[in-house]
């Protein structure tokens, strides 16, 4: 592909249309491409691959953002920050098998029960978002989180609709 030095008119349309096709990265980065491609003579095969390549790698970061938004964790934890040192009855291989995320493909629940302080949020937070990066959806919600919204749904009488939002999460993950 050439650099199109001659013609800003089509790099211009070029830029009008990939905007219009919602292809961001490609947009903003066509031309910068193009060049290197000149350059060190790729193959048109080669320069869409790159393009692709990085268009592709946009919208997956994105997806995992939106998924990671939309799961609605109070804060951002992972396996790695988890003191398995306290509480010190704590099943560690259990607990790591979890992140595996089978239960997912198994459409069942993951429910930590334990004291106070214990940790219970931290693992569900964490798993949640391990399961957010490996591309599945998901809501955080604690135990109480969950029996407050239904309880002033039941007072407001938006019970059902409360009920259905929570059951249509694909998959539920609370603390």
């Amino acid at each position: 592909m050439s650099q199109n030095k001659d013609s800003p008119k089509a790099n211009d349309e070029l830029r009008q249309q990939l905007g219009y096709l919602k292809l961001q990265y490609i947009q903003e980065h066509f031309e910068e491409l193009a060049r290197q491609a000149g350059q060190n003579q790729w193959s048109h095969l080669d320069f869409l691959t790159k393009l692709i390549d990085g268009q592709t790698s946009q919208r997956l970061d994105r997806a995992t953002q939106r998924r990671i938004q939309q799961a609605h964790f109070p804060v951002i934890k992972t396996l790695e920050q988890f003191d398995f040192n306290w509480p010190s009855k704590i099943n560690r291989a259990q607990v790591q098998n979890l992140f595996r995320l089978k239960f997912v493909e198994e459409k069942a629940n993951v429910i930590f029960i334990g004291g106070v302080g214990l940790g219970k949020s931290h693992l569900g937070i964490a798993l949640g978002y391990a399961a957010c990066l490996a591309g599945h959806s998901v809501l955080f919600a604690t135990a109480i989180d969950i029996i407050n919204t239904l309880s002033a749904a039941q007072n407001t009488g938006r019970f059902v609709s409360e009920q259905k939002k929570i059951s249509a999460a694909k998959r539920p993950c609370r603390g």
